[in-house]
């Protein structure tokens, strides 16, 4: 399973989180600092990073600046935080975390995020992976990136989308949502309760992200329009 380190000065919440998250089969450390955590980070690899804010020593958005600043982001970050704020969660944003969780923390809403950050971080090593121009290739080949300005351009296979490095964060961001969110709902057949929970989304939320993406659900098939309504229903 996946390597996660969880940072936090409480006590309680690292027992908490690391009991949940290593009965489902993750192998868990735990950091009682900011700079317990640079230790973990240079000696470790992880998959995912659980970082609290508010921290005695160095405070978690400040440590993140400091990570992407060395280049030391290497996985998702989902930022916690008993104090947190729409603003806290739009800078930790900003900074590189990938999304936000608030004390104190459920279950379901743990897991669901856990979820949904390791299948980014999956995705994302994915595309690391990819190696722009090979030249062991033949010439015939067609290269999946190529360069626009020394940066890749990715074309999502199964989607319209192009994921375009050359453009600010906060576009590609969007482009990505965009794609992944278009192959889910083509994977699972425009059944949305399944989109939601593949994605680690509350329905509501779903759908409000579709709004702001401006991203329309695709019309169903009048064949398999009955059956998606009665999967859904139950």
């Amino acid at each position: 399973m996946s390597k996660i380190l969880i940072v936090d000065d409480e006590l309680g919440i690292r027992e908490m989180l690391s009991d949940i998250l290593s009965d489902e089969g993750h192998t868990v450390y735990a950091a009682d600092s900011a700079e317990a955590a640079r230790v973990f980070v240079l000696q470790e690899k992880f998959d995912l990073i659980l970082l609290d804010i508010w921290m005695p020593d160095t405070d978690g958005i400040t440590l993140l600046k400091e990570w992407g600043q060395r280049k030391m982001l290497h996985c998702p970050i989902v930022m916690m935080s008993g104090h947190g704020t729409i603003e806290n969660a739009v800078e930790a944003t900003r900074f590189g975390a990938l999304s936000f969780l608030e004390k104190p923390i459920s279950m379901q809403k743990l897991l669901s995020t856990v979820e949904h950050a390791l299948v980014v971080g999956q995705r994302q090593n994915t595309l690391a992976r990819y190696q722009v121009h090979k030249e062991e290739e033949p010439e015939s080949a067609t290269p999946v990136l190529q360069h626009i300005d020394k940066l890749p351009v990715l074309q999502v296979p199964g989607t319209n989308f192009t994921l375009d490095f050359n453009r600010p964060l906060k576009e590609l961001r969007d482009d990505f949502e965009k794609a992944y969110l278009s192959c889910l709902m083509s994977h699972e057949n425009c059944q949305m309760t399944k989109v939601a929970r593949h994605a680690g989304l509350e329905r509501t939320h779903l759908y409000r992200k579709l709004k702001l993406l401006n991203l329309g659900i695709p019309r169903q098939s009048a064949e398999n329009r009955h059956s998606t309504k009665n999967s859904e229903s139950t």
